[in-house]
């Protein structure tokens, strides 16, 4: 497939927008210097994006909804066969806010799942963090944190689908399945590890689930996402 076709099938970013990370951020500073991105429940209820998200779905409906939790609001995501993204507009230069921290929990993984594999590619939840460079339909480049079924913790994988994707596999295998865990990454060190090149400004942040190349099904938690300078 086409690059734009493949971001657009897989990964549902939205980043054919040219220019998407000249547009007023979409993040909140807090006294701290931490940038939170928030997940407040939509105005339409159910089964509808959070706040200031946007969504894009294939291959039959994953659910996702705005929930309660032990860790306060999360999203909840549930997939059987499916693959859905939510994706929030940001703006702000990684180097001075270059930790990216999350919590998240996975009920159930895609049975058989592995990034490492083109026909194999679905995980139970995924966060990415999106660098729009011109022009963006081809040109941006990814960093996604994932919880993979196959593929072995720490590894760091190039998509076989589309090569500006770079994944680091945070948790693998049925460890700690069913728990909270609480996870922060350095982006600004990733990114450079993974391109080796300095990063433009980030541009998105994305969340997703999916299960449809396996033809099984997922489940997951994640919310407490922010960016923090330490």
């Amino acid at each position: 497939m086409y690059y734009n076709e493949i971001i657009m099938r897989k990964f549902a970013i939205g980043i054919a927008i040219s220019a998407v990370f000249l547009t007023a951020p979409a993040v909140m500073s807090a006294p701290d210097d931490e940038l939170r991105i928030p997940i407040e429940g939509s105005p339409e209820g159910g089964n509808s994006p959070p706040a200031g998200w946007e969504v894009k779905e294939w291959n039959g409906k994953a659910g996702y909804s705005v929930e309660e939790t032990e860790i306060g609001k999360a999203l909840h995501l549930k997939s059987d066969g499916a693959s859905t993204a939510l994706h929030r507009e940001v703006s702000f230069d990684i180097k001075d806010n270059r930790f990216l921290n999350w919590k998240w929990k996975v009920v159930k993984l895609p049975k058989g799942g592995d990034v490492r594999d083109k026909s194999l590619d679905d995980q139970a939840v995924q966060i990415y963090v999106i660098f729009p460079k011109w022009p963006a339909a081809v040109n941006s480049n990814l960093i996604g944190y994932i919880w993979d079924s196959g593929a072995p913790e720490g590894a760091l994988v190039t998509s076989q689908k589309f090569s500006k994707i770079k994944y680091f596999v945070i948790k693998s295998g049925e460890k700690g399945l069913g728990k909270w865990l609480t996870e922060k990454r350095n982006v600004y060190e990733d990114y450079k590890a993974a391109f080796n090149e300095e990063p433009p400004p980030v541009g998105k942040v994305s969340v997703q689930i999916d299960s449809d190349d396996t033809k099984t099904s997922g489940e997951s938690y994640i919310g407490d996402i922010y960016f923090s300078s330490k």
